[in-house]
C-alpha cells in the first residue's frame, strides 16, 4: 500500500479515513526545513530566556509561574537528582499527569486517525516540534501501535488534551498500546516494533496534546460512514416505495426547482434513479389487489394456490359513482390495496425534503471538517519568520485554535440530524407492517390464516427503541460548558463529546435502514406477486374467473351485472396485456442481495439471524453496492 504523505496542508477525509483503515503514511521532506525553522527559533528564543507560555510558563492557570533554572525542590529532604532540565520535566510532566481519560477504548481506526490528524497539523511548522519527534510518531503509526486511548475525559478546549496525552505518553515509554493484537505497556510495545521511546524538548508537549485530533477523527469517520448510509435511506425509501406502489410525480425536477435545496434536489433526482425500469410506482390504482388471507378454494390452479396469498377488489357500485364520473373514466371502478387519492403519506412523497435537509446537515459538517484537517489547532501559535516582528510577542502568539466550537457545533447540527432521517426509516417501516396503512398488504407482512403468527410486527420495536435512544442523545453537548482550569479555560466546546456521539449514533441508524429494508424486502415480495398473481389471472382465465375477487359485485338478473362484468373484461385485459410487474432496477439489485442471505418469510421463524444478516449487509456496503452496480 503506497503511503500517505502528510505536509500539513493537503490531507483530506478519504485520505485519512484510508490512514484509519491501516494505510502507511510518509512526511513531506519539503516541509521538513519549515518544522526545523521553527524549533530553531524556540530554542533560540529560550536561550535567550525570553517567557513563552508552555515553554518557560506553566500551563493553564499556571500561565504566571515562570520557570526557573534550579528546582527549588532540590533542597528537599530525600528529594531524587534529575537529568531532565526544568524545561523538559515540564513537557514530560505535561503529558503523564494529562493522560486521565475513562471508559471503554477508541477503536483502532479512531486512534490511527488521531495520530495521523496530529502529525499532519505539527506539519504546518506553527509548533516547534522537532521533525525528529514526528518521525518517531511517523514511525509509532507505521509499525501498527496503537495507544490505548480512553473514549471519555475531553471537554475541547484546550483541545483534547486528556486523549492526545494518552496518544503521546506511549510515544514517552508509558502508557498502553495494542500491538499484533495484544494490549501491552507502552514501552513494551514500542520494544517489539523496534523503536525507541522520545524524551521532549521544549514546548514539544504542548504540541503533542494541544489540539482537536480526537474530535476531527471521530467526526470525519462519522462523515465517512454518513454519506454511505444517506444513500443507504434512499435506497431503502425506494423499496418501500416500491412495495407501496408509489407515485413519484412529487420527485419531479421541476417540483423541486421551485425549492431548491441542495440536498433535496438531489435526493428527487437519486430516488427516480433508484426507481428507473419500476413499473410497480405509477401504477394505476384499479390494477393493485388488495391482500385476502389464502383458503383452500383461494385458486384453481395448483400453481396459484402455493401462492401463500389470496387477492380480490371491491367494485364500486353505479349508483355510488355520482359526482365522479370523470374520474371513473380514467380509472375502473375496482377498489384493491392502492387509495384512489394523488398524494402519498409524508414519510414518502417528503423523502426529498427529509433526507435532502439531512444532506445538507452533513455538507455543512464536511466544510468544517475539511478546513479542521489542515488547520492549526495548538497553542502558542509560532511566526519565526514575522515581517515587522519587534517582540517575541510578535512570533509566539497566544491564542484560542484549539477551542473546538467550530467542530462541535457541526457536530450538534448531525446529532439533531440522525435521528430525523432514523424516525422517518421507521415511519415507512411501521406503515408497511400496519395494516390500516400499508395500502393492501397482509397485516405485519405475514398470512397468519391460522392467527398464529407474528410476522415482522416486532422488528418495528425494535426500530422504535433505537429511534427512542437516538433522539435522547440528540441533545447538544456543545450548548454545556463546564469552565476548567481554574476558571483559566471558563468556556469549553465539548465537541470530544458531540464527535463521539455522532460516531456511536451512526451504529443504530445503520441498524433502523436495515430493518427497514428487510421488512420492505418482504413486502415487495407481496407486492409483487400478488399484482403478477392478478396479471397471470387475467392472461389465463376469462371475466368470470377475475369476478370471483371481486367483492360487491351485482347478483345475477341484477340490473346492473351487466356492466359489472363488462368492467371486469376491462380490468382483465388491461392486466393481460401489461407486462411483468417489477421494482425499478436498482431496487431489484438491493432486493437480490437480501434475498441471497434472508429468505421470503412465508410462516413465522427464528428472526434473528434475519435481522443480523440484514445488519451485516447495510455495515458492510452489500446492499448499496449492488445497487449502485445495477445503475451502472
Amino acid at each position: 500500500m503506497k503511503p500517505i504523505r502528510l505536509d500539513g496542508s493537503s490531507l483530506n477525509r478519504a485520505q485519512l479515513a484510508e490512514i484509519a483503515l491501516g494505510a502507511p503514511v510518509s512526511l513531506d521532506p519539503a516541509q521538513m526545513p519549515v518544522v526545523q525553522r521553527a524549533a530553531d527559533f524556540l530554542a533560540q528564543q529560550v536561550a535567550r530566556q525570553e517567557p513563552i507560555y508552555g515553554v518557560s510558563t506553566g500551563f493553564g492557570s499556571n500561565a504566571d509561574k515562570l520557570l526557573g533554572a534550579h528546582r527549588l525542590r532540590q533542597g528537599m529532604p530525600g528529594a531524587s537528582e534529575s537529568t531532565d532540565s526544568v524545561l523538559e520535566e515540564l513537557q514530560h510532566n505535561l503529558i503523564i499527569t494529562h493522560a486521565v481519560c475513562v471508559g471503554e477504548p477508541f477503536a483502532a481506526d479512531v486512534v490511527r486517525a488521531m495520530m495521523a490528524i496530529r502529525i499532519n497539523t505539527l506539519m504546518r511548522g506553527h509548533s516547534g516540534i522537532r521533525p525528529a519527534v514526528l518521525q518517531a510518531m511517523t514511525d509509532m503509526l507505521n509499525a501498527g501501535i496503537v495507544p490505548v486511548v480512553p473514549r471519555k475525559g475531553s471537554v475541547g478546549a484546550s483541545g483534547d488534551l486528556a486523549p492526545l496525552s494518552h496518544l503521546a505518553i506511549v510515544l514517552l515509554g508509558g502508557g498502553e498500546a495494542f500491538y499484533d493484537g495484544e494490549r501491552m505497556p507502552g514501552g513494551e510495545a514500542l520494544k517489539r516494533a523496534g523503536l525507541q521511546p522520545v524524551k521532549l524538548s521544549h514546548k514539544e508537549g504542548l504540541a503533542l496534546n494541544n489540539g482537536t485530533a480526537q474530535m476531527l477523527a471521530t467526526a470525519v469517520l462519522a462523515i465517512e460512514r454518513l454519506d454511505e448510509l444517506l444513500d443507504t435511506a434512499d435506497l431503502a425509501a425506494a423499496m418501500t416505495l416500491d412495495a407501496f406502489a408509489g407515485r413519484l410525480r412529487a420527485f419531479d425536477p421541476h417540483v423541486h426547482a421551485l425549492r431548491p435545496h441542495p440536498g433535496q434536489v438531489h435526493v428527487a433526482a437519486q430516488l427516480q434513479r433508484l426507481l428507473s425500469g419500476s413499473t410497480l410506482s405509477d401504477i394505476a390504482y384499479h390494477l393493485v389487489p388488495k391482500f385476502k388471507q389464502w383458503h383452500p378454494s383461494s385458486w384453481s390452479d395448483p400453481a396459484q394456490q402455493a401462492l401463500g396469498f389470496d387477492i380480490g377488489w371491491d367494485w364500486v357500485p353505479l349508483d355510488q359513482r355520482h359526482g365522479r364520473e370523470r374520474f371513473y373514466q380514467r380509472f375502473r371502478p375496482f377498489r384493491g390495496g392502492k387509495k384512489h387519492q394523488p398524494q402519498d403519506s409524508y414519510s414518502l412523497r417528503c423523502v426529498p425534503q427529509v433526507h435532502g435537509a439531512v444532506r445538507d446537515a452533513l455538507a455543512q459538517a464536511k466544510r468544517v471538517v475539511d478546513i479542521e484537517l489542515n488547520a492549526v489547532t495548538d497553542n502558542p501559535i509560532l511566526f519565526p519568520d514575522l515581517p515587522g516582528a519587534r517582540e517575541i510577542e510578535d512570533q509566539v502568539v497566544s491564542a484560542g485554535h484549539f477551542h473546538g466550537m467550530p467542530l462541535a457545533l457541526a457536530m450538534s447540527y448531525l446529532k439533531a440530524a440522525i435521528p430525523v432521517l432514523a424516525s422517518i426509516s421507521e415511519r415507512r417501516l411501521n406503515k408497511l407492517v400496519d395494516p390500516a396503512t400499508n395500502d393492501g398488504l397482509p397485516p405485519f407482512l405475514i398470512g397468519n390464516e391460522d392467527g398464529t403468527e407474528s410476522g415482522f410486527m416486532i422488528v418495528q420495536y425494535t426500530a422504535a427503541a433505537l429511534v427512542n435512544d437516538l433522539c435522547s442523545r440528540a441533545h447538544p453537548a456543545s450548548v454545556y460548558s463546564i469552565p476548567t482550569s481554574a476558571n483559566a479555560e471558563d468556556h469549553v466546546s465539548m465537541g470530544a463529546n458531540e464527535g463521539r456521539h455522532v460516531l456511536e449514533m451512526t451504529d443504530d441508524l445503520a441498524h433502523v435502514l436495515a430493518l427497514e429494508l428487510y421488512a420492505g424486502a418482504q413486502a415487495l415480495d407481496y407486492r409483487r406477486d400478488m399484482i403478477n398473481a392478478a396479471r397471470q389471472l387475467a392472461r389465463e382465465g376469462d371475466a368470470d374467473a377475475l369476478a370471483a375477487k371481486v367483492s360487491g359485485a351485482p347478483l345475477p338478473g341484477h340490473a346492473d351485472r351487466a356492466a359489472f362484468l363488462a368492467e371486469v373484461e376491462q380490468l382483465r385485459a388491461e392486466l393481460a396485456q401489461a407486462d411483468e410487474f417489477q421494482p425499478g432496477v436498482a431496487v431489484q439489485a438491493a432486493w437480490a442481495t437480501l434475498r441471497e442471505s434472508i429468505a421470503f418469510m412465508g410462516r413465522d421463524r427464528a428472526m434473528d439471524g434475519d435481522v443480523a444478516a440484514a445488519v451485516r449487509l447495510v455495515s458492510e456496503g452489500h446492499v448499496l453496492s449492488a445497487a449502485r452496480a445495477a445503475q451502472g
